[in-house]
């Protein structure tokens, strides 16, 4: 295997892990901003007229399961299956949503949850553990 080819395999394993990484991050940022939201936490601005406005406490609930649910495909991505990278990029377009109709209650949290999902999805979407495997050394000639 030529050199070029390994430090793209180590590279590509790299942002996969790293996409992990972030994943579980972004579960852990979710999971303190649904606990912010239902403490009715003095740094989410509540009383504006919005389309999508729900009670706070809702909000709060809906953020807290979304990251757990995050958090839990940010430690299936760590095996690196199939499943778990197509079920960590459905997630984290979920969280995408949900951020952008969170928008007018915290815009700096929901705009750098929005920005860490779309890395994350670049990440596994540019990963392809087929194709940077090692190749099997062939059996022994007989």
């Amino acid at each position: 295997m030529s050199e070029e080819s390994l430090v793209k395999r180590d590279a590509a394993q790299g942002s996969a892990r790293g996409g992990a990484v972030l994943l579980v991050t972004v579960g852990v940022l979710e999971v303190l901003q649904g606990l912010s939201a239902i403490a009715k936490d003095e740094v989410v601005v509540t009383g504006i007229d919005y389309t999508y406005q729900f009670d706070l406490t809702a909000w709060g609930w809906t953020h807290l399961i979304i990251g757990a649910i995050v958090t839990a495909a940010g430690i299936a991505l760590f095996t690196g299956t199939t499943r778990a990278r197509r079920s960590a990029m459905v997630v984290c377009a979920v969280s995408i949503v949900v951020n952008f109709l969170w928008l007018p209650y915290y815009p700096m949290w929901a705009i750098t949850i929005i920005a860490l999902n779309a890395v994350v999805i670049w990440a596994v979407a540019t990963w392809h553990p087929d194709k940077n495997r090692a190749p099997r050394p062939s059996p022994p000639a007989r």
